[in-house]
């Protein structure tokens, strides 16, 4: 028995041995640029493209939006706590770099295109940042833009039909205008925290 469980451990050793190789040889493994930067792996299939439309009623695909690196953000303008939290906190963020000369995009995606119309996401952006970008569309553009970014999100209609709530995940995700998705990050950050880890990305890409 002993000698077939350390046969095992030596078969187990030599298939990583080998794994490791190849990842290091084989001219299609992936390579990932962020791999010292917390919060997200750049080879996960997240982000793509998407169609929206912006707070003039114009719409947008994510070429128009993301001209430079942008902080991604899902929720909407009814949220009575979350939402206006995590988008201080993504523009100050984006101050906090620009500062240090890092220019960045903070976006923000309605989740809830029953209510909130173009001018309530350009009202709900403008009050935040005068950078921000509010995006909203139809449930079919909300629909695809959220699976895009494997995000996830519930409205509570039945509980009441114009004042209910919304559940939806909370990750801001950093997008490159050239690369696409870079990394994703919690809401427990701080603005600084935050603009520390995208600046990581940044250097690294």
């Amino acid at each position: 028995m002993r000698t077939a469980i350390w046969a095992g451990v030596a078969a187990a050793a030599i298939c990583g041995v080998i794994g490791v190789t190849i990842w290091q040889v084989y001219p299609g493994a992936p390579d990932d640029p962020f791999a010292d930067c917390a919060g997200g792996a750049s080879a996960a299939s997240i982000g793509g493209p998407f169609e929206l439309v912006n707070a003039e009623g114009k719409t947008v695909t994510d070429k128009d939006v993301i001209t430079e690196p942008a902080l991604i953000y899902f929720g909407y303008t009814f949220c009575p706590d979350v939402c206006p939290l995590d988008t201080v906190r993504n523009a100050e963020a984006v101050d906090i770099l620009a500062e240090r000369g890092y220019a960045v995009t903070p976006v923000f995606i309605s989740i809830d295109p029953a209510r909130d119309t173009p001018e309530a996401v350009g009202d709900f952006a403008a009050n935040i940042s005068e950078k921000m970008v509010g995006l909203t569309g139809s449930a079919e553009q909300v629909d695809a833009a959220s699976k895009a970014y494997r995000t996830y999100y519930n409205a509570h209609t039945d509980d009441d039909p114009d004042y209910y709530l919304v559940d939806h995940s909370t990750f801001t995700y950093l997008t490159l205008p050239d690369t696409g998705f870079a990394g994703f990050f919690k809401r427990e950050l701080t603005g600084e925290q935050l603009a520390d880890r995208v600046q990581c990305f940044l250097d690294a890409g």
